[in-house]
């Protein structure tokens, strides 16, 4: 008697049942490959041929494969769980994303899963692959300074996700978000056009930071179309505290009048108002001797005296729409969350006027 070939169902279910080890080796014999190259495919699909890869993908989607526990409850029964990865718990601005991302996924019936990887993108990579094993359907994740890896991992196992408080147009991922380098170019544009002329920058760390490298290559174009260039001597960076803008702001009150900067631009409002304290116990005037801007438009901006010239984010409205973007994209094959670009304000306040 001859055997009748499986059915596609039929195999697909014959792959599902029995043991973990059972389902490797089956779609690795399909495959053509050994069970290590089909665990590495997935687990590090950096260290794969893009051939090899491909075939091996395509042979567990046919045979209804997906690794792990976790994955397996993708492939067949919902597990209603999505994650988000943020680089702080230091700032409200990530705290007003997720509490939004929060509420989109309640209404969908989805669980929120939440990491914070203090900008490190290897920390972030292992938080992703530990949020991949619990069973996460969706992930957001802050930016796109993130392992290549990462990308892969997600791409192969077919999770939607978007990226966070950036956009950039021509960008391979979807992005939800504001330009940042068009952010502050307009803000030094501002300045400059109420007759600025030297310029002092109070920033965050660049280290595994797209959006603070953006934000420098803004200022940098801005100064440069006016013919000027930042001083070494007057770029400051560190962590994003009152204390360290206080320093600075100590630094600059010290200097000669007719040397010293008559605008600061910072990073974002959390530094320009330690500038603003540092400043003002200084005995300098704002902004009188100096002009200062922020980022962000936190709730204490507009509540100091004098009330701090900053930009606006809708950041509630990037965390609605990442989380919408990843609803639409569940249980819908192939299909990919489209990128969002969101416009930030500028907010002119009493912290900046012309040089005296």
């Amino acid at each position: 008697m001859t055997e009748k070939p499986d059915e596609p169902a039929t195999q697909a279910r014959r792959v599902r049942e029995g043991s973990g080890r059972a389902r490797l080796e089956e779609v690795a014999r399909r495959a053509g490959v050994s069970t290590a190259t089909v665990s590495r495919a997935f687990n590090m699909p950096e260290r794969v041929s893009p051939e090899t890869r491909d075939r091996i993908f395509s042979t567990a989607k046919a045979l209804g494969w997906v690794p792990n526990a976790a994955g397996r409850a993708l492939a067949s029964n919902r597990t209603h769980i999505a994650g988000v990865i943020i680089p702080t718990l230091d700032n409200e601005i990530f705290s007003h994303q997720v509490g939004a991302m929060q509420r989109v996924f309640a209404e969908h019936g989805l669980n929120l899963l939440i990491a914070c990887s203090n900008y490190d993108p290897d920390l972030s990579f292992r938080q992703a692959k530990a949020m991949i094993e619990t069973g996460v359907e969706a992930l957001a994740l802050a930016g796109e300074t993130h392992p290549q890896a990462l990308y892969d991992k997600l791409d192969a196992l077919r999770i939607p996700y978007v990226l966070t408080y950036a956009y950039r147009k021509d960008a391979p991922h979807a992005m939800i978000g504001f330009d940042n380098e068009a952010a502050f170019i307009q803000i030094t544009d501002y300045l400059l056009n109420l007759g600025h002329r030297r310029f002092a920058v109070v920033m965050q760390p660049s280290d595994n930071n797209d959006r603070v490298l953006a934000r420098l290559r803004g200022i940098d174009s801005a100064l440069s179309r006016a013919g000027l260039k930042l001083a070494q001597h007057h770029f400051f960076t560190g962590k994003a505290s009152l204390d360290f803008g206080i320093r600075a702001a100590r630094q600059l009150a010290a200097e000669a009048p007719e040397t010293r900067p008559t605008a600061i631009v910072c990073g974002n409002d959390t530094l320009a108002l330690g500038v603003h304290i540092g400043l003002t116990q200084a005995g300098a005037r704002i902004p009188g001797d100096f002009s200062i801007t922020g980022f962000d438009d936190i709730e204490l901006a507009s509540k100091i005296s004098p009330a701090l010239t900053t930009m606006f984010v809708d950041n509630k409205e990037i965390g609605t729409i990442a989380a919408r973007q990843l609803v639409l994209c569940l249980g819908k094959e192939n299909t990919r969350p489209a990128s969002h670009q969101i416009m930030a304000a500028l907010r002119a306040r009493q912290t900046t006027d012309g040089p005296a």
